[in-house]
């Protein structure tokens, strides 16, 4: 691998005796992994359904390398949710960052989503989870991987960080920034970030990382937690951006990180940093663990010793939003008892907007002027004289949710070509299950909806997400 002169002489500075190794790693084989949804179903039940070569991440309780051989993005699995395909080290981040159920939980820079269906996940349907990615283009594809994960209490906005402080100052909290960054500790699974980072260098991202992590500090709660996280070796961007928050903002500080075997410290190359505690960072090297480059950083802000209510105790109801008849009776079919979200109060929390009809958070303040690309969990649209429940409903529910189902075993080639768009002919089910909506699931876990009456399942599976 053609490896910039500048970049290797940054290296060497940087790993000193570790320099050969480091280099000799380019040669060891690429790594795959996955990272169960918790939300859909526990580790031992999947690994007893998984079809997959798997080998436990070591540092990651729900996530596994896979062979290169196996396609994990080709089973109905995938369209079902059930895990997400991650570079290993990359699963780190939302790992480390402490979220619990209730949490006000902020992604800044999400964009596939990796970090935040894993944040969704550990969230349970509780609390919410506001994840953001500036470019729009990129937003669509974190929206999609939310939805598929079946996350019903998250608003997927496309801005600058900046925009969104304004209205959210110290109201999270737990907040995660990958931050945007040179992707040096990416260069042995992509080599064509390489030409970019010849092109845009450490010293280019470390301005707009810098700005990112203030404004983060600046949205979090006294007494919340931030991880930062880059996947590049530059001081400049990893070390030097922590020295920049800690100096700018004294009333965050360094707090410790569970270690394991690999895991190396972040370097404290002078007293200031020393005192700093730079020593609680983490840096993931290639040659010492088996997954690509990352640096992890994890902060928590002073507060007087009181712990905050979550949410600020805000609650924000929707104006008497009045439902048509087709909707209640869609969302009376819903089992209340089982279902992710809240069905006895949903009718304070829905909004409709051009006939769609969305079940908002009630700890989300309203923010006008921010562009936001999902308001809450899409429930479905209204047509004349009916209601048409959504891929993102379908998504969030579990087969006990609702009562009319066809379920299908994964080998059954009809699965596949449900996913493709194609009409299905079920007789086996005819008088098993109801005429109209049926909410169609694999091996027991939902993939979308279709319309049902005499023996044929009419395909309802959304478009954009078909099988290709």
């Amino acid at each position: 691998m053609n490896l910039p002169e500048q970049y290797l002489e940054n290296m060497k500075e940087l790993l000193g005796t570790d320099f050969d190794a480091y280099i000799e790693s380019f040669n060891d084989s690429r790594l795959y992994g996955l990272r169960v949804n918790t939300m859909k179903i526990s580790v031992e039940d999947f690994l007893k359904i998984s079809p997959f070569k798997l080998t436990p991440i070591p540092w990651i309780e729900n996530g596994f390398y896979y062979s290169e051989d196996d396609k994990p993005a080709k089973h109905p699995y995938y369209f079902a949710g059930l895990y997400y395909i991650q570079e290993p080290s990359a699963m780190t981040p939302a790992n480390v960052l402490p979220v619990e159920e209730g949490d006000i939980v902020f992604d800044m820079c999400a964009a596939p989503g990796g970090k935040s269906t894993e944040l969704g996940a550990k969230l349970n349907g509780s609390g919410l989870l506001v994840t953001n990615d500036i470019s729009n283009s990129r937003a669509k594809a974190l929206l999609k991987n939310v939805e598929v994960f079946g996350i019903p209490n998250v608003y997927v906005v496309s801005e600058d960080p900046k925009n969104i402080q304004p209205g959210f100052n110290e109201f999270f909290d737990k907040i995660l920034i990958d931050a945007p960054c040179s992707g040096e500790g990416m260069f042995r699974k992509d080599n064509k970030l390489i030409k970019s980072w010849e092109k845009t260098g450490p010293e280019f991202y470390a301005k707009i990382q810098r700005d990112i992590i203030l404004t983060g500090a600046d949205m979090l709660k006294p007494g919340g937690k931030m991880l930062y996280s880059t996947c590049t070796f530059s001081k400049l961007e990893d070390e030097e951006t922590v020295r920049h928050l800690l100096i700018n903002r004294p009333d965050m500080h360094l707090i410790d990180i569970k270690h394991y075997d690999g895991f190396s410290s972040g370097f404290t190359y002078d007293d200031e940093l020393k005192n700093m505690h730079l020593e609680k960072t983490v840096r993931i090297f290639p040659h010492k663990m088996e997954g690509e480059g990352h640096f992890v950083a994890l902060f928590e802000k002073k507060s007087d010793g009181e712990t905050p209510f979550k949410g600020h105790g805000i609650i924000h109801k929707q104006k008497n939003t009045k439902l048509a008849t087709e909707l209640e009776d869609f969302l009376g079919k819903l089992n209340k008892d089982t279902v992710n979200f809240d069905i006895e109060n949903a009718k304070d929390n829905i909004m409709i907007k051009d006939n769609y009809v969305y079940l908002c958070s009630p700890y989300m303040p309203g923010q006008k002027g921010l562009r936001i690309m999902r308001t809450g969990l899409l429930l479905g649209e209204l047509k004349k004289n009916r209601f048409e429940p959504s891929q993102a409903l379908a998504m969030v529910l579990k087969m006990s949710d609702y009562p009319d189902v066809i379920n299908l075993p994964a080998s059954d080639e009809r699965v596949i070509k449900y996913l493709k768009g194609e009409t299905l002919d079920l007789p086996e089910f005819d008088g098993k299950t109801g005429d109209g909506w049926n909410l169609f699931c694999v091996d027991g876990y939902p993939l979308g909806w279709g319309k049902f009456k005499n023996g044929s399942l009419k395909n309802k599976y959304l478009a954009g997400w078909r099988w290709q």
